[in-house]
């Protein structure tokens, strides 16, 4: 174990072994949906499925192992929900390009977004954000950790005159999501080790008897990667008609990623200057991931808000992101047994963090509304609108045009002015 402490430094962060893994296996219950869904939604692009669920796997193992021996941090990467849906049902059904130019187009903004990294330009980015959206940043996060949870556990459903209503609380799912969540609240109050992934098995093991879960095995050989391995692109990519795409998923997996970033980083209380180092080895660990995946084939790569529930877990270093990095890649033989874990026994857990992350809100100077509107309009405009990246851009556009209005224009960072004019740039041009 020494070498886990001289590489995790693990007493430094206040944590040992046994809470690293509780902490990964925590976040990895949470996100495992990942490789179910992901291969779904591609697959509805033409992709072949079971390639995309080798190289979903492989980019989250892939990246997560970067995060955590580089960064020592203990953030998962994935395949982003949004940028795989935008992938699948805009860039490819709707916009009638190939699959595999689409690739293209993801390899050439991993490629920007890489760049942006190495020349400092994201940390540049970063410094510019006022506090006040940074705060709101991880309030945000936590609206939308909370509407993903409501939704897998059922409370929440859609309405096609309201938008969202109340789900049928009758059912067995969402009788045995609220239990959990009440679970895990209680066993965190009488401060009991690892009780969001407790709370997590417990629906699980219940749904077996409530609500119809089965059990289809434990282990099956992986398919071939060979269908989408190499199969990007990236001429096609290059061409006019495809380059605004491009330009969306470029800015998307910049503020996304950052945004995610930074906000469990300081969940996690790790945003510290004397520790602001290895966040920007998380932002380059973060940005190879991109293109690496292209590669692999899948959309793009990217932080995941669920590392916040590990966070929670009490995960502070690298060896939970490790864990994370195992255990996708034990999903390749493993895959009957991670499918086990329905959407609404992790649910729970992800709405007990979102809880916590709403007290953020308080470090908000509420008295000065050139501060405090922005920061709302970005904390709740990332759920409203189902991402991160948009929440942000309302904020940054919200803060400078009250800013300019209010005489307070010489406050505004200069980054500030240039993120907001261009996320202004993409909403006239280009579109949402």
């Amino acid at each position: 174990m020494n070498w886990m402490e001289r590489v995790f430094k693990l007493s430094e962060h206040g944590t040992n072994v046994r809470t690293e893994l509780v902490a990964g296996l925590t976040t990895f219950l949470t996100m495992a949906y990942i490789i179910f869904v992901n291969p779904s939604i591609l697959g509805d692009a033409g992709m072949p499925k079971g390639a995309v669920f080798v190289a979903t796997c492989l980019i989250a193992a892939l990246g997560t192992t970067i995060m955590a021996l580089y960064a020592n941090y203990p953030i998962a990467l994935a395949p982003g929900m949004g940028l795989n849906a935008y992938f699948a049902y805009v860039v490819v059904l709707h916009m009638g390009f190939t699959w595999q130019a689409a690739l293209g187009a993801v390899f050439v903004s991993g490629c920007l977004f890489l760049l942006v990294t190495l020349f400092g330009l994201r940390e540049l980015i970063i410094k510019g954000i006022p506090q006040s959206i940074r705060i709101a940043i991880t309030v945000g996060i936590g609206l939308f950790l909370a509407l993903i949870a409501l939704k897998s556990a059922g409370i929440v459903a859609a309405s096609p005159a309201t938008f969202v209503t109340l789900g049928d609380l009758h059912k067995p799912e969402v009788i045995l999501a609220s239990l959990g969540f009440l679970i895990i609240v209680v066993l965190d109050r009488l401060k009991v080790p690892g009780a969001i992934l407790i709370g997590i098995v417990a629906v699980t093991v219940a749904s077996f008897f409530f609500a119809g879960n089965e059990f289809h095995g434990v282990f099956s050989a992986p398919p071939s990667i060979a269908p989408t391995f190499l199969q990007l692109d990236i001429k096609s990519a290059l061409t006019g008609g495809i380059l605004n795409v491009v330009l969306v998923f470029f800015l998307v997996e910049l503020f996304d990623a950052t945004g995610t970033l930074m906000g469990v980083a300081k969940r996690a209380g790790l945003l510290v200057p004397s520790r602001m180092g290895r966040f920007n080895r998380s932002l380059l660990a973060d940005s190879g991931a991109i293109f690496a995946g292209s590669l692999l084939g899948t959309s793009s790569t990217t932080a995941y808000v669920e590392s916040a529930a590990g966070v929670q877990a009490g995960g502070r270093t690298g060896l939970t992101a490790l864990t994370v990095a195992v255990l996708f890649l034990c999903c390749l033989f493993l895959s009957p047994l991670a499918g086990v874990v329905p959407g609404y026994a992790t649910a729970p857990a992800l709405f007990f963090v979102a809880c916590l992350m709403l007290k953020e809100l308080t470090e908000i100077e509420w008295g000065e509304t050139t501060e405090a509107i922005p920061a709302a309009v970005t904390a709740l405009l990332m759920p409203f609108t189902y991402s991160v990246a948009n929440g942000l851009a309302f904020g940054f556009i919200t803060y400078a045009v009250l800013k300019l209005f209010t005489g307070r224009a010489k406050e505004v960072h200069w980054m500030v002015w240039l993120i907001g004019g261009v996320f202004l740039f993409k909403f006239v041009y280009i579109g949402g």
